[in-house]
């Protein structure tokens, strides 16, 4: 590595980054040292993840005083939606504390047990385990205890009594919630069960607010100022052909997700209305309809482009009230017919595949219009994306062959090697899977099963506190009067 070694100044060190090299060479920059005032050297090496990002890595080391540190910074894009790992550590469990992390330099750390927050200042990007993370913010709080003691006892002595909990907590003698929130999306904690699901690891990816764009850099006024495109303008919120529909959909939308839903129906009304983009929070526009299903029940599809910088997002939502009970469907793949078959998936659904022992949680892949078979690499491919460097050259011999046995095995189920089983249970009857027969009830392959919703599941999803007293009120008062109005 040394012979490969450039000592470069800072610009150098942008131009890299920002090229699509990723085999670029260690570079060397002179710095200082924020310890002892003299100059130290400062490594820079850029390079790529295995089905992860592209990270920066720096280290400092200053021969004068001994100072060292490292920072990794992720030089790829900004995820579409932010991300929240929640991780219940027991106590005495030792190798819960071996997981790596990936921190960016936007995400907090919090621990609720104990009150305590990192912020995304305090640490910066780094690459390092559950441990290793405790260990650092307890160093760094009690590294001015001593002078601190001599000008707020009180506050040393609060500090004292937390450093104890907080070491507690990092040598694995008391239990804690350890919860990394990133609205970049790009941090990461490793689960060592995976592919299957890890019972004490939960994965949550959110839309971010405004206030998260601002802190990201991003100007939601300054880009609402800007240019608006000629359709928001000129056109209402009308409708438009099914001729117009079809293309204005068809622009922000992948060509399999135009022709799974037109299969069905085309639009007779395309609603056009402003909206903000989930990247860049610029004005665009968001096209929407309404169509039926066989079947299944009344959709409502939405699509958005960004023209500020092209992000495209498409989204299906059902319509119509909550459905009372939940819907299991169950279908039984043999051949390639059923590989065809059309597949909604809503981000409240989970995906279950009893053969590879494989079950994803409720919006792992979000909301999909695909097929049998697109679901499947949809599965794939998000593994290797939220599973991030556990794919990489760190990883030992033994999950190395265990991956390779799982995506083998997600091959043979589109190859058809041998029938398999896929599920998906949607708490909301939002999922549908389309019939390989005219009739649903001739496909014996393909079974639907409601079920009574548990009350854990009504209050993920926010049913038990919903009230809908007042508006029930409100509407049979409106029919009273328009059938006192008909007389």
């Amino acid at each position: 590595m040394e012979g490969s070694t450039q000592i470069v100044d800072v610009g150098s060190i942008v131009e890299a980054v920002s090229a699509d090299d990723c085999d670029a060479p260690l570079y060397q920059v002179e710095s200082l040292c924020m310890r002892c005032g003299d100059n130290g050297t400062t490594r820079f090496l850029f390079t790529l993840i295995p089905h992860f990002r592209k990270i920066l890595l720096s280290a400092f080391e200053c021969p004068h005083c001994g100072e060292r540190n490292n920072e990794v910074q992720l030089a790829g894009e900004i995820q579409p939606k932010g991300c929240r790992y929640t991780l219940e550590v027991p106590s005495g469990d030792q190798k819960m504390f071996n997981r790596q992390v990936v921190k960016s330099e936007s995400a907090t750390i919090k621990i609720p047990e104990l009150d305590f927050e990192i912020p995304p200042e305090a640490q910066r990007g780094s690459l390092s385990t559950v441990e290793g993370i405790l260990m650092r913010a307890a160093d760094e709080l009690g590294s001015l205890q001593e002078e601190r003691k001599k000008v707020d006892p009180k506050t040393a002595e609060a500090i004292d009594e937390f450093l104890i909990k907080l070491k507690a907590c990092a040598t694995g003698n008391s239990r804690f919630t350890f919860i990394l929130d990133d609205p970049t999306g790009n941090s990461f904690i490793e689960n060592p069960y995976a592919p299957s699901q890890d019972p004490t690891l939960t994965i949550k990816f959110y839309d971010r607010t405004p206030e998260e764009h601002a802190a990201l850099g991003y100007s939601a006024e300054i880009s609402q100022e800007g240019p608006v495109t000629e359709n928001a303008s000129d056109e209402p919120h009308g409708s438009v052909g099914a001729r117009d529909g079809r293309r204005a959909i068809a622009q922000g939308n992948s060509v399999q997700f135009t022709d799974a839903l037109f299969r069905y129906s085309a639009p007779e009304e395309v609603m056009t209305f402003p909206s903000t983009c989930g990247t860049c929070a610029a004005k665009c526009d968001t096209r929407m309809f309404v169509t039926n299903i066989p079947y299944f029940q009344e959709v409502i599809v939405m699509a958005s482009t960004c023209d500020a910088c092209g992000y495209r997002n498409s989204e299906v939502k059902a319509g119509g009230p909550i459905p009372d009970k939940g819907k299991k469907i169950t279908v039984r793949v043999k051949n390639f017919k059923d590989l065809s078959r059309d597949v909604i998936k809503s981000d409240t659904a989970c995906v279950e595949i009893p053969e590879l022992e494989l079950e994803l949680g409720s919006g792992t892949l979000g909301g999909l219009v695909t097929t049998v078979e697109g679901l499947i690499s949809n599965i794939g491919e998000s593994l290797a994306r939220v599973h991030g460097f556990t794919f990489g050259d760190s990883l030992d011999e033994n999950k190395r062959s265990k991956w390779i046995d799982f995506g083998t095995k997600l091959d043979k189920l589109k190859s058809l090697e041998e029938p398999w089983t896929l599920i998906i249970d949607d708490a909301l009857a939002n999922s549908f899977v389309a019939p390989a027969t005219d009739e649903i009830k001739d496909d014996t392959q393909l079974t639907f099963e409601e079920y009574e919703r548990s009350w854990e599941q009504n209050e993920e999803l926010g049913l038990n506190d919903m009230d809908t007293s007042a508006a029930d009120v409100a509407y049979t008062i409106a029919d009273k009067e328009n059938t006192n109005i008909a007389d």
